[in-house]
């Protein structure tokens, strides 16, 4: 049976990957900053560990608690949007809090478990297409847009660090998903984002790794 851990699964596109991974005959390990969160996880099939992602400290105790526990697939998804990034009002701390959970926190989870990874599985990340410089043609939103840049550039730096050990990574974009980050108006509902970020996930070839893919295949310009 594969193993995957889903970080950050309380809700959103994280809680869709635990029922759907879940359903698929995976073990499914997974995390929630708040413990009360947790149940709804439990009882979409998931195995429930609490993780502050933004603290390192916290991640270290996560790695510690899973013992010897050996991974197919690490799905980082937890993220942050953040708020006051309009140009003339950035919040200092508040850039980078959202730099620390968005950027930060999953290079440090790929430090802490890529030797849990088994050869040839994958340390998958959600970014989004806003991290993507030919995107940005409106301006504004600027932790979250500098954020997932430097998520994509951790996830390339990841994809030659780690390809001794035969560890792929991508970066994920689940385009705009009905979530509460989306917003109500978005296109898509979570099953279908999840359902296609579960097929690349599922066909990734050493040639992917360290790219940056669209739900539907897409490879996405940086």
């Amino acid at each position: 049976m594969p193993t995957v851990l889903i970080v950050g699964a309380s809700r959103g596109l994280g809680l869709e990957f635990v029922r759907q991974y879940a359903a698929g005959g995976w073990r499914v390990l997974a995390t929630v900053r708040d413990p009360a969160g947790g149940r709804v996880v439990s009882e979409a099939g998931a195995e429930v560990y609490v993780c502050d992602v933004g603290d390192p400290a916290s991640i270290a105790r996560l790695a510690a608690s899973m013992g010897d526990t050996r991974l197919d697939l690490l799905l980082h998804n937890a993220g942050i949007y953040g708020e006051r990034q309009q140009f003339g009002a950035v919040d200092g701390d508040g850039f980078l809090r959202v730099m620390r959970v968005d950027a930060l926190a999953p290079l440090k989870m790929a430090e802490s478990f890529a030797d849990r990874i088994v050869e040839g599985g994958i340390f998958a990340a959600v970014s989004s297409k806003m991290g993507a410089m030919s995107d940005n043609t409106s301006g504004g939103a600027y932790a979250y847009r500098a954020a997932k840049a430097a998520l994509n550039m951790v996830i390339k730096g990841l994809s030659v660090d780690l390809a001794a050990r035969g560890i792929l990574t991508v970066a994920l974009s689940p385009g705009w998903v009905r979530t509460d980050m989306g917003g109500p108006d978005a296109p898509l509902e979570p099953p279908e984002a999840v359902a296609g970020m579960r097929r690349v996930l599922a066909g990734l070839t050493a040639a992917d790794s360290g790219g940056f893919i669209h739900y539907d295949g897409e490879r996405l310009a940086w």
